[in-house]
């Protein structure tokens, strides 16, 4: 592969990762890491397969989350590439009394991936969070407007390919 090529491949692999977590999808989630990849988030420690499952359970309750990336900084040597990727989540969550909040964490992914066979993927990944907020919801103009809201997989458009395809 050229240079070009193997960070396309790399920030792929970061969108594929949010995406995975937006449309609460474990299997394309777990797909972004190598099987003995290495995950320490200080809320989780561990492999691929747990930490796909760590991420369903702790967004399963969240009625929607959105992750956006920032600037991705990529150094390949080799089949080895040394990153970081700046990042913000938002996560609409209910409290004990049922208020509706917007939860905002930002920060930055640290990670090494590896070229194996020609495919990059995570060989470890680590979230460093840089800040956070936790408000009231105030988002009151969706439910007066006919917005197609962001659903998890297989509900939300992304996976309607037929409808993309229908003619007005």
């Amino acid at each position: 592969m050229n240079a070009i090529a193997d960070r396309l491949a790399i920030m792929d692999l970061a969108a594929h990762y949010m995406r995975a977590l937006d449309r609460l999808d474990q299997a394309l989630l777990e797909a972004q890491f190598w099987p003995d990849a290495r995950l320490d988030y200080g809320i989780f420690q561990g492999g691929a397969r747990e930490f796909a499952g760590f991420c369903m359970d702790a967004l399963a309750g969240h009625d929607r989350n959105h992750h956006m990336l920032g600037q991705h900084l990529i150094e390949i040597e080799g089949d080895e590439a040394h990153g970081e990727v700046y990042y913000q989540a938002w996560h609409r969550t209910t409290d004990e009394h049922g208020a509706k909040r917007d939860l905002v964490i930002a920060g930055r992914y640290v990670e090494r991936c590896e070229r194996r066979d020609g495919v990059w993927k995570y060989a470890y990944r680590s979230e460093i969070v840089d800040w956070a907020r936790d408000d009231p919801a105030s988002d009151g103009i969706l439910a007066a407007a006919p917005f197609i809201l962001g659903q998890r997989k297989p509900a939300d458009p992304l996976y309607d390919r037929a409808a993309m395809r229908a003619q007005p």
